[in-house]
């Protein structure tokens, strides 16, 4: 009996798959170094994908001053309540826009009847007729097995550390993003610190806004790659952007935005055998300068 993998597709998806496979030619943005790992791997290129989306984002949700800290026992404090919601329509457009280009490109990979998406790489920046544009650019790839994912996977891995993963036991779930904004007054305490007459001491209040913001940051991914089933990430870009602003509610002073963002790709052991017994595995990161 003959298993069909397309059977309750729609039809254009059916057609879809049956003309990438069918015609004899695929396309990827795969090295032949990759090409090679991924077959090694149980794996074959069926095309590649791309997914986008454009979006205004104008909102924020911040009014007023929300960067003033306070000061409680001596020792000033984020005031953590207020900044979590300060910037949580921004956050949700920034998570949103991410995961819709996503969905695009794992919407083509099904098309093309892959079971996942390798070396995806996701682009955000102006679009030039206004707004802001996430892009997902990768290679769908179809596993050479009965066993066929419940959903196609994505991974930033390249072919090579994929076929290294999937040799290890290891299989890739998703794309896992971590994303955290934060807003700090740069009130006289901190002004003072930062003059050139300061002589050389640490600016405890840029320090708190940063660890602040990559601790959320981490956080979030943490709890997206759990989503995904993951059993840990390999943190694959740790991104740290700081901007400033004039104050909206105190005059001849300035604002300091901290934006943090983390992109992983969760991974889960598929060989249960070699399944450690001990407390779950820590995230794993690449030790690689920031951008």
């Amino acid at each position: 009996m003959t298993h069909r993998r397309d059977a309750g597709l729609p039809g254009v998806a059916a057609e879809g798959k049956a003309t990438a496979r069918g015609g004899g030619t695929w396309d990827s943005a795969l090295s032949s170094e990759e090409f090679a790992a991924i077959k090694g791997a149980g794996f074959e290129p069926v095309g590649q994908v791309l997914g986008t989306a454009v979006f205004t984002i104008g909102s924020t949700g911040v009014w007023g001053c929300p960067g003033a800290w306070s000061v409680a026992d001596g020792r000033k404090v984020p005031p953590s309540s207020v900044w979590t919601s300060s910037f949580s329509q921004l956050v949700r457009a920034m998570y949103t826009g991410r995961r819709r280009a996503l969905d695009r490109a794992v919407a083509e990979c099904r098309t093309l009847g892959g079971d996942g998406i390798v070396g995806v790489k996701l682009r955000v920046g102006d679009f030039p007729a206004g707004g802001t544009e996430f892009t997902a650019l990768g290679t769908a790839v179809r596993a050479r097995s009965r066993v066929r994912p419940r959903m196609p996977f994505t991974s930033h891995l390249s072919g090579q550390d994929f076929a290294k993963l999937v040799h290890g036991g290891w299989i890739p779930t998703g794309l896992a993003f971590g994303i955290a904004l934060e807003i700090r007054h740069d009130d006289w305490r901190t002004s003072r610190r930062i003059r050139w007459t300061a002589g050389n001491q640490e600016v405890d209040g840029y320090t708190q806004l940063i660890n602040f913001v990559r601790h959320d940051a981490r956080e979030q991914l943490a709890l997206d790659a759990a989503k995904l089933g993951g059993d840990g990430v390999v943190v694959d870009d740790v991104e740290l952007r700081v901007r400033e602003s004039e104050c909206p509610t105190y005059g001849y002073s300035r604002d300091l935005s901290a934006e943090a963002v983390f992109v992983g790709t969760s991974i889960a052991r598929f060989d249960h055998s070699e399944r450690p017994t001990g407390p779950r595995p820590l995230t794993i990161m690449r030790l690689e300068r920031e951008r």
